[in-house]
């Protein structure tokens, strides 16, 4: 499972990419997890208010920070 987080490197995108490590141990996978940056490569993938999430290539949230419980039931949508 490919989880990325997408933003500039600011207090709200490092408290996601967090919540995103979290959320993959809790819902038990494997995860790579990886942290995109550069602004082109961001709005690329559709994202027009950082921080944004992705798992499996989906963009599941931008421009906010949400909760574990969330991105676990991201995670567990996305590997059923």
């Amino acid at each position: 499972m490919k989880i990325t987080v997408y933003g500039p490197g600011c207090a709200n995108c490092k408290t996601l990419y967090e919540r995103a490590q979290e959320a993959a141990r809790q819902a038990g996978v494997e995860a790579d997890i990886e942290k995109v940056e550069k602004p082109s490569d961001i709005v690329r993938a559709g994202v027009m208010a950082t921080p944004g999430l992705a798992v499996d290539g989906q963009v599941k949230s931008t421009g906010k920070v949400p909760d574990v419980a969330k991105i676990v039931a991201w995670i567990r949508e996305a590997g059923s």
